[in-house]
């Protein structure tokens, strides 16, 4: 039997973190933080296996691009 398990965690600018980085770390992508223009590169982690972003059918296609969202 499957036991489902959900944790959530604030991302806060005040403690200094960014939701943009966070992306790219689990993501395993470079992304660029439009609010600071901070570059965050996490191209390297070796153990993503697989990214997907989910969008409904009518959905714009700019929200195909991980930094959009």
């Amino acid at each position: 039997m499957a036991i489902y398990h959900f944790t959530l965690k604030n991302i806060s600018r005040s403690e200094g973190r960014s939701a943009v980085a966070a992306a790219a770390y689990r993501s395993g992508e470079k992304m660029r933080n439009i609010y600071d223009g901070v570059t965050h590169d996490y191209t390297k982690k070796g153990w993503i296996e697989y990214t997907e972003i989910m969008l409904p059918e009518n959905a714009p296609e700019k929200y195909r691009d991980r930094s959009t969202l």
